[in-house]
């Protein structure tokens, strides 16, 4: 197969038609990841407005790893083996643990647009943690870039100003906690199968929601049918977008899929604009331009790096 490009014929082989075929189809599971991922943020702002927040992350987390334990045991996994408790698993564990706790409170607490934008930092975060504890090379464009990420969540927050609220540093937090949770899933044992790492993660997110309830002080209480059926839609939103990511890394090239979580952004503002009525300010806007240009271009420059360019 021949295709044209630059007037002259180029030679099509078949592995690269299988690679682009990949390339393609992983960036659609990235889409549906981000997707699923701006549903289930979606349903738990609805279900925290009735329950205590605390109590919505108990569910929503026990849900999670019973459906994940189920997928491993229709896998053949073991539920437990010693990796799962090694020292970059404990890491990941307390990582994620406050991902998800301050995440959790900011989509509770703040609008769902602006703690999604101030999500999309968390790669930034991942590389410049990635140049620290993994010793890995990051030249000063990519710390340029870093660096503009991360002036660009200044610019959302809007420190000092009269609008700046306390709780908009919660999505700061949770995003922080989600790029020390994913620094040390680099490190985690490779023998450690997505479903366990699901059934993992989410109970993480149990503990979080035990942690602040104990903080709150906050009695549970018996949910109604419409907010079991928010908390059962979080539950199979919060399942679907981890399988799909995880569908979208190991299906395409990690520099051609990861761009496409971005769109978690766009699902997330459209969620937020049209289902909650909020308003997007020009700082949101500005700042989510930065985060969102870095973030490309430290793809596209790693990208050049490891082609030797």
């Amino acid at each position: 197969m021949r295709s044209q490009g630059n007037g002259r014929k180029q030679l099509v082989t078949p592995d690269i038609a299988i690679a682009r075929r990949d390339n393609l189809i992983g960036s659609l599971w990235m889409i549906a990841a981000m997707a699923a991922f701006a549903v289930e943020d979606s349903f738990i702002k609805f279900a925290s407005e009735t329950l205590p927040i605390g109590q919505v992350l108990v569910i929503f987390g026990a849900g999670g790893a019973i459906l994940f334990a189920c997928l491993a045991w229709l896998n053949g996994d073991a539920l437990y083996t010693p990796a799962v408790v090694s020292r970059p698993m404990r890491i990941r564990a307390l990582f994620e643990i406050t991902g998800r706790l301050f995440y959790g409170l900011a989509v509770a607490f703040t609008p769902l647009s602006a703690a999604t934008v101030i999500l999309q930092a968390t790669p930034l975060v991942v590389v410049a943690g990635a140049a620290v504890v993994f010793g890995e090379n990051v030249g000063w464009r990519r710390w340029a870039a870093v660096l503009i990420g991360l002036v660009g969540v200044v610019v959302i927050i809007e420190p000092g100003a009269e609008s700046f609220s306390p709780l908009s540093i919660l999505a700061l937090l949770g995003m922080i906690g989600f790029a020390g949770r994913d620094l040390a899933s680099r490190a985690a044992p490779a023998s450690i199968s997505t479903q366990i790492l699901g059934i993992y993660g989410f109970l993480s997110v149990v503990v979080a929601g035990v942690i602040f309830s104990l903080w709150e002080g906050a009695a549970f209480l018996r949910p109604s049918a419409e907010v079991s059926l928010c908390l059962l839609g979080a539950i199979l939103a919060g399942v679907v977008a981890y399988a799909s990511l995880m569908k979208a890394m190991r299906t395409g090239e990690v520099s051609a899929v990861t761009p496409f979580r971005y769109s978690r952004l766009l699902f997330g503002i459209a969620l937020g604009v049209f289902v909650f009525g909020e308003q997007l300010s020009l700082s949101m806007i500005v700042g989510s331009g930065l985060i969102v240009l870095s973030g490309l271009f430290i793809l596209w420059r790693g990208k050049r790096l490891s082609e030797g360019e």
